[in-house]
């Protein structure tokens, strides 16, 4: 089933059921060493799954959840390895959305569950996005309407010395280093790890993720260089009979003269950036781009994580001026 969560539709499963998890691969089409998010309705319940809780889990926990952060500490027995991609380790999250937690309180087991939609694509944002993707091949979508956030959750790894983020998401570097610390940054603008070999312990770091159909290429650089540099490249594979497709801030759109133009919100306004981005690379798929070229935001905050997903979809076509 597919259900509704503040960062992304997800497609759920009894996290203790291996048929119902296999199916969960099955249906999405994800290699089986990418590892799954399970979900709680109570803070209790992660005593139950985890085999150590630190003080640093229990402060982010009183601090972010129910929220978008995803917490990775040591497994215990009651895990299978479906779950954890065979790691010692299971990603406990608690989400904010009221439907997503009367789910999970009704269902009286954890949930585990990835972004409902095929392995690679564009999350899912609205319950259309899941039924354009899985279609038949899920049993029932709960529609709670547009996802607020828009970005998957936060993901921060505490099996480690020194806390690191694996994925930035709606929790901030920033936000959480307030209450607990020094964080490591795990490579979260660049592909270092072996995409084919590098065992991870979470979603979104180790395949091409987020990816529209067409090719998609990040103008990275001052904004005005950027506005200049992409207008020359729209004109270029015009030119070359290429239909081109511009993801742009509203500060530039009015500078971009051809093109399908689709505005994701305001280069100092992030939070309306993450919640348009999906359906902006899903409606790109709709209009049939040949190229896809989208401008660049200062990593910092939000922004962090608007890039990440970014360069995930870019697959490394980066241009920089």
């Amino acid at each position: 089933m597919a259900f509704p969560t503040e960062t992304v539709y997800g497609l759920g499963a009894n996290a203790f059921d291996r048929e119902a998890l296999a199916g969960i691969f099955r249906v999405k089409g994800r290699p089986q060493d990418n590892p799954l998010i399970v979900h709680v309705a109570d803070r209790k319940t992660v005593f139950q799954l985890a085999a150590e809780v630190p003080q640093k889990a229990l402060i982010l926990m009183e601090t972010f959840w129910p929220g978008p952060l995803t917490i990775i500490l040591p497994k215990n027995s009651l895990i299978p390895d479906e779950v954890s991609a065979g790691l010692n380790s299971v990603a406990l999250r608690m989400p904010a959305h009221p439907v997503a937690l009367e789910l999970i309180r009704e269902a009286g087991i954890p949930v585990a569950a990835p972004s409902a939609n095929l392995s690679g694509c564009p999350s899912p944002t609205t319950a259309g996005h899941v039924l354009k993707d899985l279609g038949d091949l899920i049993d029932a979508v709960l529609d709670g309407g547009p996802a607020d956030l828009g970005l998957e959750s936060t993901v921060i790894d505490l099996t480690v010395s020194v806390p690191a983020i694996l994925r930035p998401g709606g929790v901030t570097p920033e936000e959480i280093s307030r209450v607990i610390g020094e964080l490591q940054l795990d490579s979260l603008l660049t592909d270092e790890h072996d995409l084919n070999t590098a065992p991870v312990c979470s979603p979104g770091m180790k395949y091409k993720h987020y990816a529209p159909e067409a090719p998609l290429f990040i103008v990275e650089g001052e904004p005005l260089k950027v506005s200049r540099r992409l207008g020359e490249l729209m004109r270029q594979y015009s030119d070359e009979g290429k239909k081109v497709g511009v993801l742009a801030y509203e500060e530039n759109a009015g500078l971009y003269d051809c093109g399908e133009v689709i505005i994701a919100g305001r280069r100092r306004e992030p939070a309306g950036v993450a919640a348009r981005l999906y359906s902006a690379l899903r409606h790109f798929n709709e209009l049939g781009v040949d190229v896809i070229l989208a401008e660049g935001m200062e990593p910092k905050g939000l922004g962090l994580a608007i890039m990440n997903r970014l360069y995930r979809a870019a697959g490394g076509r980066i241009i920089r001026v």
